[in-house]
């Protein structure tokens, strides 16, 4: 069966749920707007809707709401805030840094670094760009997610004007050196993008000491709106805008700005770092997840032991498949998700997974739990007590087990 047809038979499910409680552990995914976030932007879309480009007072209005929140972002990695531009989300921050590069650079060279585990957002822009004439190189990964730097330095040649690796998986939540690369990409004179979307806010960050030129955000993924996202473009980095128009955001994006949605970016940003302490706890809570659903047998960690995520367990079970897992905890009224099918909008199993060197079977068995602000210690118990009949559920059914 197609995979728009799997989804269209799916959404029309009325599935039962045995549980009135919804539990949420898909935080990666997206996050919900935190109350204080919409409580500050709701002003900009009514009295304060004012074009920020424009010089009366209510325009006025929106310029400072707007450059304040600028700031916020700029101070969550360490920035200074004439160094952020604001896009329309992550992908599109992924795509204005490596496609502003390689054309900006294109007299310089053809050569582009970077991972086989990347986000679409970056491979798919990578791939587009191969057609185009440039040249790419896709870094292998170890087992555990991780690029091996002595890879990206080999790669380099004379012809390399991006290196770019983001810092921490989306799926298996492993985080890269992006420190040594950074010392790297210096010493060679090559800008250097990471993808941080899901690495801002919810680990310290400082554009300084990852050593990086560009970085990406988004601001759904730290309690912000959706539609609304920041590149990190530091001072003397060269980009060729992708939208031309009146010149907005230092003629590198322009558009009229989303005001309400860059003044909750903004106050997501300031909350996110003021909470950076609060990840403690949500590694105590990822360990006793991790620790609970590891007891069911044939189950395994996929990604770095230590080097991963705070709030990341992705987990894989013999003989099953994530999807089924997923509609089955949907059931029992929790939300996580997988890396195959559903996620990946194809048949094949995530290409993060395979990279690691895991099997087609192995991967489609895969599971991801991300956590958030609002999840408990009995959210952890709950899931760790409902899993284990469901994996045995689905075992008794699956071919695989035979």
């Amino acid at each position: 069966m197609a995979f728009d047809a799997i989804v269209k038979y799916i959404l029309n499910l009325d599935i039962p749920r045995t549980m009135t409680r919804q539990i949420y552990m898909d935080h990666s995914s997206t996050t919900p707007v935190d109350a204080a976030v919409a409580e500050a932007m709701l002003p900009y879309f009514s009295d304060r809707f004012g074009n920020p480009s424009s010089l009366y007072t209510i325009g006025r209005e929106a310029r400072r709401a707007m450059e304040d929140a600028r700031a916020n972002v700029a101070d969550l990695i360490g920035a200074k805030k004439e160094e952020i531009i604001f896009t329309g989300g992550g992908t599109e921050s992924d795509n204005l840094a490596i496609k502003g590069s390689a054309y900006r650079n294109r007299k310089k060279g053809d050569h582009i670094i970077t991972s086989s585990i990347e986000h679409h957002a970056v491979l798919h822009t990578c791939k587009y760009l191969e057609s185009q004439g440039f040249n790419i190189t896709y870094l292998p990964v170890n087992k555990e997610g991780l690029v091996n730097p002595v890879d990206v330095e080999t790669a380099i040649t004379s012809k390399t004007i991006l290196i770019t690796i983001m810092h921490a998986n989306h799926e298996i939540g492993t985080i890269q050196p992006i420190e040594e690369i950074g010392k790297l990409a210096k010493e060679k004179d090559i800008p250097f993008h990471t993808d941080a979307i899901q690495s801002a806010g919810n680990l310290p960050l400082n554009v300084d000491t990852l050593g990086v030129s560009l970085l990406s955000m988004s601001a759904h993924k730290m309690y912000g709106p959706k539609g609304v996202g920041a590149l990190y473009v530091r001072k003397g980095t060269g980009l060729e805008p992708l939208i031309h128009g009146g010149g907005h955001e230092r003629d590198i994006r322009s558009g009229t700005e989303n005001v309400p949605g860059i003044v909750g970016f903004g106050k997501a940003a300031r909350l996110a770092k003021e909470r950076l302490p609060e990840a403690a706890e949500i590694t105590k809570l990822r360990e006793s997840l991790i620790k609970g659903v590891l007891e069911i047998k044939d189950s395994f960690l996929n990604g770095h032991p230590v080097k991963r995520l705070p709030n990341n367990v992705n987990v894989r079970f013999s003989f099953i498949e994530g999807e089924s897992m997923i509609l089955n905890l949907d059931m029992k009224g929790v939300a996580a998700s997988t890396g195959s099918a559903c996620s990946s909008k194809s048949l094949e199993p995530s290409h993060i997974l395979l990279a690691t060197g895991l099997r087609h079977e192995e991967a489609h068995g895969s599971l991801r739990f991300t956590l958030g602000r609002g999840n408990t210690q009995e959210d952890v118990d709950y899931v760790v007590s409902e899993l284990p009949e469901i994996v045995n559920k689905l075992r008794m059914i699956s071919p695989l087990a035979r």
